[in-house]
């Protein structure tokens, strides 16, 4: 990987890590779960051959540091914060985005509140269950993960989240969710990662409290402007993985994108293929961002 410059920005109530690779027209990627900016290690060097390419740690996530650590979180104020970043580094032109599973969500809410600030956003399964028909099931979800992380502690609220988001899978396998791959309710011994990797998944764990008990609920609770989207649609692409079909991420991705009339895009592998095909899933961004 290519160094980047590393930047912060003051937003309202968090002060933001970015970082920022290559040359020309500014791609913006919104990374979901507790992975931060790192999640997209495996991608950024191909596309920044094409685009200033700038990822950041979401409020809250890794670097990205809150004035109040007890703060309710919230879709507008995530996605106002990606605006400012638009702003800083590509003022008076509008950028493509990316923005995947909660930062999906994030990107959603800044095209339909500023999309003469968006050219372009590639949207990877957004859990927006909100749109579903049986978004009651999925309400009652959240109230289990709550309770369950109040009563028995992270890895079990964890396991209930993964189950519910992987309900309904034929073969009952469980792709990596959003979060997840920091551990499971049962870890499974593993060889020793490089002290880079190590490193990464230290954060992420440190950061699953978090993700779990403040972004999970607000962002799920999250009920998209479909009718804003409807006339957006010349600039929006949904997006789900080739490895998730029937998983709840994917069943909003596809259900919103039958709602708006447009075609949903398959990328490689499941809800996190960025990071485990990050060479197929980086070149097919690219070709998806120049359509």
């Amino acid at each position: 990987m290519t160094e980047p410059v590393v930047g912060s920005l003051r937003v309202d109530g968090a002060t933001l890590h970015y970082e920022v690779r290559g040359q020309g027209p500014l791609l913006l990627l919104i990374p979901g779960g507790a992975g931060g900016a790192a999640a997209f290690d495996g991608v950024v060097d191909a596309l920044a051959a094409d685009y200033t390419v700038a990822a950041y740690d979401p409020r809250g996530i890794g670097s990205s540091v809150l004035d109040d650590a007890e703060a309710e979180q919230r879709v507008s104020e995530h996605a106002d914060d990606a605006l400012r970043l638009l702003e800083r580094l590509s003022p008076g032109e509008p950028a493509r985005v990316f923005g995947a599973s909660s930062g999906a969500i994030a990107a959603l809410h800044l095209l339909t509140t500023h999309p003469e600030r968006v050219e372009r956003v590639v949207v990877h399964e957004p859990p927006v269950v909100e749109v579903l028909p049986d978004a009651a099931e999925h309400r009652a979800l959240l109230v289990r993960v709550r309770d369950t992380l109040r009563t028995e502690g992270l890895m079990p609220a964890m396991a209930v989240f993964a189950a519910g988001l992987t309900e309904g899978v034929e073969d009952g396998a469980a792709g990596v969710k959003e979060g997840a791959e920091a551990g499971s309710a049962e870890p499974k011994a593993a060889p020793a990662l490089p002290p880079q990797a190590a490193a990464r998944a230290a954060r992420t764990m440190a950061d699953l409290p978090y993700f779990v008990g403040r972004i999970v609920p607000a962002f799920m609770a999250y009920a998209p402007d479909v009718h804003r989207l409807e006339a957006l649609t010349d600039r929006l692409v949904l997006a789900g993985g080739q490895d998730s079909r029937g998983e709840l991420p994917h069943r909003t991705a596809a259900f919103l994108a039958e709602r708006l009339g447009v075609d949903l895009r398959h990328f490689p592998g499941g809800h996190t293929g960025s990071t485990t095909h990050p060479a197929e899933f980086g070149e097919l961004l690219r070709k998806t961002l120049r359509a």
